[in-house]
């Protein structure tokens, strides 16, 4: 017997966001109509029966949890993504509320009493479901305690991956996973309880394929027939079957499996998930928020311009950067160096000052020397608050930049910056992952794998993500120096 358990806990999943979106409808109902909970005391304006009301739902509701689905809210992969599954509901939650009204505007008939309900509900449905997933979650963890709906997994090969997988499944309670073997002797750790075993056909004899749900091959055996074995075997039992790339270095980024020249299935390998579709939906969202934080910005652009001019030296600092597929560009900045190193490059700065040793230590820093003595006090307010990046709004407005997205990188960097190709596969960005991860307070290094996580992982949401985080970096200072 195969374990179904992701698929009962996809259906007990479907279930329970029904049971919340009704519920929170529901409770919007009995606030705004029963209650009276409202904007002063003003009247119902649509008079509509709570079982007319109740009904409506009850038939929408299917519909809306068609549109989770559509967000992947049902896949496994989103078990363990808790801060993507939120950020999902929120946006499934206000897709299937525009949903709603759409369809009583089509209809031409009122589905809410009064303009508050709409707004109660999309607030309740949200808070509904982020509480029955996290119920949900428990639920399910405590279920793994006790060995139900653990998936029985057989791993097949000699790498390092192997070591991996028995590293990050060995807790059954958090993963879900029951490792019933291995196939290999090489990579496993001396401290295993793990059942190994010299061959497939041995593992299988010992086990029995009643007693495995899954295998995984970390290994694929020169010899094909070793792997059709395998694969046969997974097939004729109804097992999940699942193998790693020889190279796993190429396989990262997103994967899209496709058929060349209608005829022969391959992966393909980009290096970034930007790409399509969101590479337009985020030049549009760039100039649409990039206008909006320009008009906001324009008094502050105007002030720090005077009182720059009004302390001597250039109002902004040019310098030429890298962004997607090595184009080069002015960035702007307005200039936060004392009038004295104004257009001398760094190098020239502290020379000019006595202080040649501080070269490497910038050079070091990746452009981030604490303290830096070429700084005044004006410019080290500007950077302490951010506000020297202004500017590069115009950057981004002339699709320069991206409002998110990794650091733009000097051309000098090039021949030290590790997998370089990958960071310009996208547009640099004015604020990034690095930025509300530590900013200066990290090192160059993990600024560099976050910058990578970033190009690999993007998605529209972890735009969002990084924008809203990054006002709380500025309005609280935090990595400014």
């Amino acid at each position: 017997m195969k374990n179904n358990a992701s698929l009962l806990y996809s259906c007990f999943l479907v279930a329970g966001d029904f049971l919340a979106l009704v519920l929170a409808f529901v409770g919007a109902f009995i606030l705004r109509v029963t209650l009276g909970f409202g904007l002063g005391e003003q009247a119902v304006a649509n008079p509509v029966h709570a079982r007319t009301y109740l009904g409506i739902f009850l038939i929408l509701t299917p519909f809306w949890i068609i549109i989770f689905a559509l967000l992947g809210l049902y896949g496994s992969s989103i078990y363990e993504k808790r801060f993507s599954e939120a950020g999902r509901l929120l946006i499934g939650s206000f897709a299937g509320l525009l949903f709603v009204l759409s369809y009583a505007y089509i209809i031409n008939e009122p589905i809410f009493p009064a303009k508050l309900v709409p707004v109660y509900g999309f607030i309740l449905a949200f808070l509904l479901l982020l509480i029955f997933r996290n119920l949900a979650r428990w639920t399910r963890s405590v279920l793994f305690t006790y060995n139900i709906g653990i998936t029985h997994l057989l791993i097949v090969g000699d790498t390092r991956i192997t070591a991996e997988l028995i590293e990050t499944l060995h807790n059954s309670r958090l993963s879900g996973y029951k490792i019933v073997g291995v196939v290999g002797h090489n990579n496993i750790p001396d401290n295993t309880s793990l059942a190994i075993f010299n061959n497939f056909a041995e593992a299988i004899d010992k086990i029995g394929p009643e007693d495995i749900h899954s295998i995984v091959q970390t290994e694929l055996y020169s010899n094909s027939d070793k792997n059709n074995e395998i694969l046969t075997f997974s097939q004729e039992h109804h097992i999940a079957y699942r193998f790693v790339p020889g190279n796993t270095e190429l396989f990262v980024g997103n994967l899209e499996v496709e058929l060349f020249r209608q005829s022969v299935p391959v992966v393909a390998v980009h290096q970034t998930a930007l790409i399509g579709w969101g590479r337009i939906v985020k030049r549009v969202f760039d100039m649409v928020v990039g206008c909006l934080l320009l008009i906001v910005a324009s008094p502050l652009l105007a002030i720090i311009s005077l009182l720059q001019l009004l302390n001597g030296g250039d109002v902004f600092f040019r310098q030429t950067r890298l962004t997607r597929f090595n184009h080069k560009f002015k960035v702007y900045k307005f200039r936060t160096v004392r009038p004295a190193y104004n257009g001398l490059s760094p190098e020239e700065a502290f020379k000019k000052m006595g202080k040649p040793e501080l070269i490497k230590k910038y050079r070091d820093s990746g452009d981030q020397l604490m303290n830096d003595p070429r700084i005044g006090k004006f410019g080290r307010f500007l950077r302490a608050t951010s506000l020297d990046e202004l500017p590069q709004l115009f950057n981004v407005l002339k699709g320069d930049l991206s409002l998110v997205g990794p650091r733009a990188l000097v051309p000098e960097e090039l021949s030290t910056y590790e997998k370089r190709h990958a960071i310009l596969s996208v547009k640099s960005g004015l604020t990034g992952l690095a930025v509300v991860s530590g900013r200066r307070n990290i090192s160059f290094e993990e600024r560099r794998k976050l910058d990578m996580y970033y190009v690999q992982n993007w998605s529209f949401w972890l735009d969002i993500v990084i924008l809203l985080k990054t006002i709380r970096v500025v309005l609280t200072g935090s990595g400014a120096k």
